[in-house]
């Protein structure tokens, strides 16, 4: 995800693509190790932490990952 600085001068979090039910990684093994960590959290966890805040993943959620 991202945060983004509205028109109120406040930072808003926008969910990226791991919020979805299905996500496809491909080529996991040239992601920088900060990327990969943080992809096994979410599939272990079945949570994100970003922006200071832990937030739920979407039931179901299924990665497919090549190598």
């Amino acid at each position: 995800g991202t945060e983004m600085l509205n028109a109120q001068r406040e930072f808003v979090f926008h969910k990226g693509p791991v919020f979805a039910n299905i996500v496809l990684a491909d080529e996991i093994n040239r992601t920088p190790p900060k990327t990969q960590a943080a992809l096994l959290e979410a599939m272990q966890e079945r949570k994100v932490s970003t922006a200071g805040k832990t937030m739920n993943l979407p039931h179901p959620f299924f990665v497919l990952a090549t190598q």
